[in-house]
């Protein structure tokens, strides 16, 4: 006799198993977001964290070569702000959540290790690579994917929304050059 397994509905906290399966559904994700944005900006300003990464180069330059910087209006205002902040809390965030997710750390996705492999530092580099590449492109333009996308389409800005789907172009294009022949 065959035996029946008994399913039931995940919930929005329970995890069916696979392992890349997301933590939180999207639409869930995207509410906190929402929150997030709505509550930044009525007490602070529009999200962005770009110009922060920037700032913290800044910070360590002034430590190590004060020179270099001296002058440099750029880096004229190098103090703590609520955006060092929110950085050290998406840091902070990030981990936690993924704690609590119980997700096995640095895991390689299938769609990764189907073309490239299982190496977990060939993951990291082309990932620290391609946020290097993204987190460059952001301060040239002068705004970063989470000050566009979020904080930009929020307010109905129309380079925003060129922007956005100059991202979305770029990233379909991009994942069939890199995924080809994949499934």
């Amino acid at each position: 006799m065959t035996e029946q397994r008994k399913t039931v509905a995940p919930t929005v906290w329970q995890r069916t198993g696979d392992p890349e399966e997301p933590v939180i559904p999207w639409w869930l994700g995207g509410a906190a977001i929402g929150l997030l944005l709505t509550i930044g900006v009525a007490v602070f300003a529009p999200l962005g964290v770009s110009g922060e990464f920037s700032a913290t180069g800044g910070r360590v330059l002034n430590a190590v070569a004060p020179a270099t910087i001296q002058g440099n209006s750029y880096f004229a205002k190098l103090g703590l702000s609520w955006e060092t902040v929110l950085v050290i809390g998406l840091l902070i965030g990030a981990a936690l959540g993924a704690m609590l997710a119980r997700k096995r750390p640095m895991t390689v996705p299938s769609v990764w290790a189907n073309r490239f492999g299982t190496s977990v530092a060939k993951r990291c580099a082309a990932a620290f690579a391609g946020g290097f590449v993204l987190l460059f492109g952001a301060r040239l333009a002068g705004g970063c994917t989470s000050g566009h996308m979020i904080s930009g389409v929020s307010q109905l800005a129309l380079s925003s929304f060129v922007f956005a789907g100059a991202i979305f172009a770029s990233g379909m294009v991009t994942a069939r050059l890199l995924f080809r022949g994949g499934k």
